[in-house]
């Protein structure tokens, strides 16, 4: 599936986003992608059929961000506490990752027209090296471009994130290329100074008594 769906929203979708537009719209949301797993076991499929499920899930959720003037998404995708599980599970995350990545290199288009900026964010060092290579390769084709953003956290973990950035900067200072007085140190991160003010658990699975549903 595209990482970005295009078309036109049904008559219940724009009437759910004219609601929502009518209150105050962050600029910039943050999902945990959790729950792949639970589905799976809960629709009895296999595990790499619940990750495939969730990432379709962002997609349509990326797709109601860009409709409603959500101009900044960081989605947290693989944490470094993720290679913990079976070598099957993480190389099928792996491979995953690899047709994500892949197909992002095939929507250069729709990239250009709409804007979006793609950052990884995370110990990219961990990852195969071809994968490696393939983000790079979608980073730099997108560092351009600066309507929206999608940030992906992948080999992350906040403790992991917060040392290394501490780490580089004292780097920085011992070396005279930072000032130490330079109030806004930590948003050199990323180059952006605007924090997630809504964070989602989970893109969402729900089951009933009945049957899994997409939620």
């Amino acid at each position: 599936m595209s990482w970005i769906k295009e078309g036109e929203l049904s008559l219940w979708e724009r009437f759910c986003a004219n609601i929502i537009k009518a209150g105050p719209m962050p600029k910039h949301i943050a999902f945990i992608m959790d729950g792949n797993r639970r589905y799976a076991r809960k629709c009895q499929v296999e595990r790499q059929e619940g990750h495939s499920q969730g990432f379709n899930k962002l997609a349509e959720t990326l797709r109601w961000c860009l409709n409603l003037g959500i101009l900044e998404v960081t989605v947290y995708a693989f944490s470094i506490e993720n290679f913990k599980r079976s070598k099957s599970e993480v190389d099928g995350l792996m491979d995953l990752a690899r047709q994500k990545f892949s197909r992002l290199m095939e929507e250069q288009e729709k990239l250009q027209k709409h804007g979006v900026c793609i950052r990884v964010l995370g110990d990219l060092h961990l990852l195969p090296l071809d994968l490696q290579e393939l983000i790079a390769q979608a980073v730099q084709a997108t560092k351009n471009y600066n309507k929206c953003f999608l940030n992906v956290c992948f080999a992350y973990t906040s403790r992991h994130e917060i040392s290394n950035a501490v780490r580089e900067m004292a780097w920085g200072v011992e070396q005279g290329l930072l000032d130490p007085r330079y109030p806004y140190l930590f948003s050199m991160v990323t180059n952006r100074e605007t924090s997630a003010p809504l964070l989602s658990r989970s893109l969402g699975w729900k089951s009933n008594r009945d049957a899994c549903r997409q939620i």
